[in-house]
C-alpha cells in the first residue's frame, strides 16, 4: 500500500466520523469522492466510501434512534430511491465504459455545488416558504441521486430540511435515518460492477473502520469545543480547491 493512499483513506475514515459525530454538517462527507479520486479511479472512490458510510450509519443510528420525523421520511425516502436508481444507472453506465475523465469532471461539478449551497445556504433561513409536496420529492430524488453517483446527497436534502425549519434533534435523526437507508439501498447497485467497489481494495482498507468512532467521538467533541464556523469555511475551502482540480485536472496527461 502507498503511504499516500493510505493517508488519504485515514483522513476519509476520520472525516466519516467527523461528520455523523455533527462538525461540519455534510462537508467532510461530500470531501471523501473528489479527495478519493485523488489516489483512484473515480467510480472506484464513489464505491470504496460506501461501506465506510454504512458501518458510520450504524453508529449514527444508535446516538438518534426514533429522533427522526416520520411524516419527511414518508415523504421524501420513494422519490429518493428513484433518485438512488437513476444515480446508480449513470454511475455503472460511465464506470462499466471506462468514462472516468468524465465521471471526475461529474463529481467535480457535483462537488462545486455543494459548495454554492454551503456558501448561500444562509439565505434559506429567511425566506418566506411555502411548503409543497413535491419539493419534498424533488429534494428526496436529488439527495438519492447525488448520494449515489458521488456520495453527495446531503445539500438538497439539508436546503429543504432549512426550508422547513425542521428543530435541531429532528433535523439531525431524519438525516441519519434517511440517509442509512439511501446507503443500504446502494449497495446492491455498488456490487453490481467491480469497476465500481473492488473486493481486494476493500478488504485493504478495513484497517481504518476503528477510525470512524474515533472521528464520530472528536466530532460530537468539537462541536462543544472547536470554533464550527472556521472549519466549516477550512473545509470548503478544500472542497473547492477539490472540485476545482477535478474539472480541470486530466491524470492520463
Amino acid at each position: 500500500m502507498q503511504p499516500e493512499f493510505a493517508i488519504v483513506v485515514i483522513i476519509a475514515a476520520l472525516f466519516i466520523g467527523l461528520s455523523k459525530g455533527g462538525l461540519g454538517g455534510p462537508v467532510p462527507v461530500a470531501m471523501l469522492t473528489p479527495l478519493l479520486s485523488q489516489v483512484l479511479p473515480a467510480s472506484q472512490a464513489v464505491g470504496i466510501v460506501l461501506p465506510l458510510l454504512i458501518i458510520a450509519d450504524v453508529i449514527a443510528l444508535r446516538f438518534y434512534w426514533q429522533k427522526w420525523d416520520w411524516s419527511l421520511v414518508r415523504q421524501m425516502l420513494p422519490a429518493a430511491i428513484i433518485g438512488v436508481l437513476c444515480g446508480g444507472i449513470l454511475l455503472l453506465t460511465l464506470a462499466n465504459s471506462g468514462q472516468n475523465l468524465l465521471l471526475r469532471r461529474v463529481i467535480g461539478l457535483f462537488t462545486l455545488i455543494v459548495v454554492v449551497y454551503k456558501v448561500g445556504g444562509g439565505f434559506l433561513t429567511k425566506l418566506e416558504y411555502q411548503p409543497r409536496n413535491w419539493h419534498g420529492y424533488l429534494a428526496g430524488w436529488a439527495s438519492g441521486f447525488g448520494s449515489a453517483l458521488a456520495n453527495i446527497g446531503a445539500p438538497p436534502f439539508t436546503a429543504y430540511m432549512m426550508l422547513r425549519k425542521v428543530p435541531p434533534v429532528p433535523f439531525i435523526g431524519t438525516t441519519t435515518l434517511l440517509f442509512a437507508i439511501v446507503n443500504a439501498l446502494k449497495l446492491p447497485i455498488t456490487l453490481l460492477s467491480s469497476r465500481v467497489l473492488d473486493p481486494h481494495l476493500l478488504l485493504s482498507i478495513l484497517w481504518v473502520v476503528p477510525l470512524i468512532p474515533v472521528g464520530v467521538l472528536v466530532g460530537r467533541w468539537g462541536v462543544r469545543r472547536m470554533n464550527p464556523v472556521h472549519f466549516d469555511r477550512l473545509m470548503l475551502v478544500l472542497l473547492f480547491i477539490l472540485g476545482v482540480f477535478m474539472l480541470v485536472y486530466d491524470p492520463g496527461h
